[in-house]
């Protein structure tokens, strides 16, 4: 069992709306870190607005903290999130070949999506950074929506045998978190990068980045000193700062 990080609170909902909507709400009255847990939400909301409802046996949680750093400094703490996951992953008994991190904030599960991470700012300034976690422990959500060429859905319980609660999970992704948000204040996101990069999926190898406004097919270099992806094409090197990733050209 991981020992809890001292600073942080806990709040843990059996059901919610949002734990990124109770952050908000917490807002003017969490006097520092917390981390905001619930066993199912019923409206939670992921990446570019898509619905993100959690089962029960899933893991669904915000940690809602002062930001304390510049804006583009902030929005790097998805990769410092993505290491601790990892490190949470393999905390409860995952092996490490079995984990790797897909850019900008998915964690693998033997080559299918298991965590994803969103980051928001909140409050005049704006004073709060939130990142929100969610986890297929138990479950993992149906194919049929997705498209042909997106990564599968994994969960621990069902791809790795492995049966942990989200409150567990919980205890060993605060202690990992603690210790990467350290590791980001010691040596910045040089740092930060270079793990992530050791686990990076598809590292020189030809990936698809989708835009808004275009796709682009090429050979991932790096992630640069900015947290841009940086794709080797026909055309010359591209940093890419926002984008849907798929493996090939589909």
């Amino acid at each position: 069992m991981a020992t809890w990080p001292d600073g942080y609170d806990r709040v843990v909902y059996d059901t919610i709306d949002s734990t990124n909507l109770e952050a908000r709400r917490r807002l003017e009255t969490a006097p520092g870190p917390c981390w905001i847990l619930a066993h199912a939400q019923t409206a939670g909301i992921g990446r570019r607005g898509r619905v993100w409802s959690t089962q029960h046996g899933n893991f669904a949680a915000t940690l809602l903290q002062p930001l304390t750093m510049p804006l583009n400094q902030a929005a790097l703490q998805s990769f410092t999130a993505a290491l601790a996951l990892r490190d949470a992953f393999l905390a409860v008994g995952g092996k490490a070949d079995d984990f790797a991190l897909k850019w900008p904030n998915d964690v693998l599960l033997k080559g299918g999506k298991v965590a994803g991470i969103l980051l928001e700012t909140m409050g005049t300034g704006p004073s709060h950074l939130c990142i929100g976690i969610g986890v297929n422990l138990a479950h993992a959500p149906s194919v049929t929506a997705l498209e042909a060429t997106a990564t599968p859905p994994k969960s621990l319980a069902g791809d790795a045998g492995l049966q942990v609660s989200a409150e567990t999970f919980l205890e060993a992704l605060a202690a990992a978190y603690e210790t990467r948000q350290m590791q980001f204040q010691q040596g910045g996101f040089a740092a930060i990068r270079r793990d992530w990069l050791k686990h990076a999926v598809k590292l020189g190898e030809q990936i698809t980045a989708r835009t808004v406004t275009q796709e682009i097919i090429g050979r991932f270099e790096t992630v640069d000193e900015t947290g841009a992806l940086v794709l080797h094409t026909r055309q010359g090197p591209r940093q890419i700062t926002a984008a849907e990733i798929f493996f090939g050209e589909g």
